[in-house]
């Protein structure tokens, strides 16, 4: 019992990030949820390779805190850290579709830095291999001309970034009348494909990683990925801007910092987050998780964070996700 207890006593010392005089130690980096899933690993994985590579002078401690679809963390971090430099936290794309549709309680991205994303889950539109359409446009020209020949199944809910990239896609082909555009949300990418392939939706909208595993099988065929640049590893998948289709729609990875800290700190976290995006280390931890490169460090993320915000929330609008 007395083992255990002062095991315990060790953990939450840790945890607190206090030493015994008081000081604060190593750096945090807070994963918006529980163990497992992105923001874990995107928390333990930078933060172990900024230890690994020497962008960081000590190990970084991180700690979950679930709640809220990352809104615990938020509040947390702007109400009670807003200005410690030895912080991180981990966000991703559904960080800035949460923010756009006020889904943390009225606040917003401005309230944080956004530091920047190294990764990406990129954003796919899928059909069966028998589908006549052979193209991205094929697609959308279709929804154009009739939207109700067309159904898109993806793994979120309806007003979720599934839903949210065959209106972007669309937007960018002049097509406005969202409401009008059919979409089922069903439980995962998996469920989507089955349902693309069995016939009963068209289409199948959702990321890179949930469709891998079908692609052996000859079932599916990628219209198009939704990345700068095609994905190493699948050259044949064409991106959409390729096809005149300018959207870039991915599951970024990436870190955001209090917005009270110094110019000084924040440029050190940029300095040691784009050290992680140009390692080797990093090169293997996405080729292991299936991610793609996607970098974009300080402003030039912050301006396409407020772009892609700034959509997200128009289109929410449009649907009635938020008023």
């Amino acid at each position: 019992m007395k083992s255990r207890t002062k095991r315990l006593f060790s953990t939450l010392t840790v945890l607190a990030g206090i030493s015994a005089g008081g000081a604060v130690m190593a750096a945090e980096c807070i994963a918006p949820a529980n163990p497992g899933g992105g923001w874990d690993f995107t928390c333990r994985t930078i933060g172990k390779i900024m230890y690994d590579i020497g962008a960081v002078s000590d190990p970084i401690q991180v700690t979950n805190m679930a709640g809220g679809g990352g809104g615990l963390a938020y509040s947390h971090v702007v109400n009670e850290r807003n200005d410690d430099p030895e912080l991180i936290v981990a966000a991703s794309s559904a960080t800035a579709t949460r923010l756009a549709q006020n889904a943390y309680a009225g606040m917003t991205a401005d309230q944080v830095s956004f530091l920047g994303a190294i990764g990406a889950d990129p954003g796919v539109l899928v059909v069966a291999a028998g589908s006549p359409y052979q193209s991205l446009n094929d697609l959308l020209d279709a929804v154009k001309a009739d939207p109700s020949s067309v159904t898109f199944a993806g793994g979120s809910a309806a007003g979720g970034f599934d839903h949210l990239k065959v209106l972007m896609a669309l937007n960018e082909v002049g097509y406005n009348d969202v409401t009008k555009v059919k979409y089922i949300g069903v439980d995962g990418g998996a469920d989507a494909l089955t349902q693309t392939i069995g016939g009963f939706t068209q289409a199948m909208t959702g990321d890179i990683s949930e469709v891998v595993g079908f692609l052996p099988t000859g079932d599916v065929r990628v219209l198009a990925v939704f990345t700068d640049e095609r994905i190493p590893g699948f050259e044949s998948i064409p991106t959409a801007r390729e096809q005149g289709v300018d959207l870039v729609a991915v599951n970024w990875r990436g870190l955001y910092v209090p917005k009270g800290i110094s110019s000084e700190a924040y440029d050190r976290w940029s300095t040691a987050l784009a050290e992680v995006a140009a390692s080797p280390e990093w090169a293997a931890a996405m080729q292991a998780n299936g991610l793609a490169p996607f970098t974009r460090v300080g402003d030039d993320f912050q301006d396409y964070l407020a772009e892609v915000i700034a959509d997200i929330e128009t289109l929410s609008r449009e649907i009635g996700v938020i008023q």
